[in-house]
């Protein structure tokens, strides 16, 4: 698996956060890693972008960015408002390629959701990993709505035949909801996806040395953490409705 994309049901999800936990655990696990920004947008020169957040709390990672338009929209807006060339999908499979040379794993972090558009062709996240066949991380929210958009994810991956590696939420609060506990349990069933973690809510406000420190219990062995789903579905399990 040398190449990931992380991508999520919508923008402020917390892909970055994700993107950092993961690469926190490859880099400790003795893997080099490089994390590559296709296209940052709503950030002025000199303003530190997702990329260098990531690689900041991650630790030992090279960082990339390819792109940054000032204005925060999507890509293929923010660099027409802007008069730039857009970052289209096989500029993202280029550079995501030539890191792969000299990097055990190279995360692309996207922009908003899978099917932001990227250029004028109408390109997106999601043609970046079929050109890479990469498979693609799902950050997902929490709460009520998580379900609709999820399902809505995994199917226009399958229907562009690109693999989920999984689900991840993204911002788990303190004191959940009624339908944040419930989508413990239904996200997978509904998406087809299996929960892959889930991150406590502010992760971002830790210290870079925190941060490394606990990120292991917030991903699934098969992102080389200690978390469980079945224990943390059972420890946040919803009361049974009266009646049943």
């Amino acid at each position: 698996m040398p190449v990931v994309v992380v991508s999520g049901t919508d923008t402020e999800i917390g892909k970055t956060m994700v993107t950092a936990a993961v690469a926190t655990l490859a880099a400790r696990a003795g893997r080099s890693v490089a994390l590559l920004k296709p296209a940052q947008t709503g950030l002025a020169p000199g303003e530190e972008g997702d990329v260098a957040l990531a690689g900041r709390l991650a630790g030992p990672v090279a960082t990339f960015e390819l792109a940054r338009f000032p204005d925060p929209l999507a890509p293929d807006t923010a660099a027409r408002r802007a008069g730039a060339e857009p970052v289209g999908p096989a500029d993202v499979a280029e550079a995501a390629r030539k890191l792969a040379a000299g990097h055990d794993l190279v995360l692309v972090e996207g922009a908003g959701g899978l099917l932001v558009r990227f250029d004028g062709d109408g390109g997106t996240l999601a043609d970046a990993a079929r050109l890479l066949g990469a498979p693609v991380l799902v950050v997902v929210r929490a709460g009520l709505g998580t379900l609709n958009a999820a399902a809505l994810t995994a199917e226009a991956l399958e229907r562009r035949g690109v693999g989920a590696l999984g689900a991840v939420i993204g911002s788990w609060p303190k004191a959940p909801d009624l339908a944040q506990r419930c989508n413990l349990a239904d996200l997978p069933a509904v998406s087809g996806m299996p929960l892959l973690g889930a991150l406590p809510q502010g992760v971002g406000a830790l210290a870079p040395a925190e941060f490394r420190a606990a990120a292991a219990g917030w991903l699934a062995p098969g992102l080389g953490g200690t978390w469980d789903a079945d224990a943390f579905r059972a420890r946040f399990a919803p009361p049974e409705a009266e009646g049943a």
